[in-house]
């Protein structure tokens, strides 16, 4: 089971948008990380609030690098589709947003894990559900 899904995602119809959904969204979890640590550590911020305005801002930078690169053959590229493409990504991954915190909170609150850790877990138990409404709502 785990090769057939290794497998399709190396060399399935949608291997090559997979991949690079992947790509990007590391790319933006990185920068998750890297503004959530700024929040909490240097900002002080509680780690909640700090978590919900990074994936903010992540959620815009996503949104511009999946429209001109992961979904370029759907592009919306005109000015009404980019506005109405990036409020439904918006919808899209502000209903991960739930997700994400609880998760988060439940780890560091209830397991004691490092809130940096905890909301990298958060990213990756999240991701598979955005790229799902991602690809089937905001450019299907």
């Amino acid at each position: 089971m785990v090769r057939r899904l290794l497998r399709a995602v190396w060399e399935g119809p949608f291997s090559t948008q997979l991949r690079r959904f992947a790509i990007v969204g590391t790319v933006t979890a990185g920068v998750q990380m890297v503004l959530l640590w700024l929040f909490v550590d240097t900002i002080r911020l509680n780690y909640l609030l700090g978590a919900t305005i990074a994936i903010e801002i992540t959620i815009i930078l996503t949104y511009v690098l999946n429209n001109a690169w992961t979904f370029e053959s759907m592009q919306h590229a005109n000015a009404v589709e980019y506005v109405v493409g990036l409020c439904k990504t918006n919808v899209v991954r502000g209903t991960a947003i739930p997700i994400q915190l609880a998760v988060l909170f439940t780890l560091v609150e209830w397991q004691s894990i490092p809130y940096l850790f905890s909301n990298g877990v958060a990213i990756a138990l999240s991701g598979l559900y955005r790229y799902v409404l991602d690809a089937r709502w905001t450019w299907g």
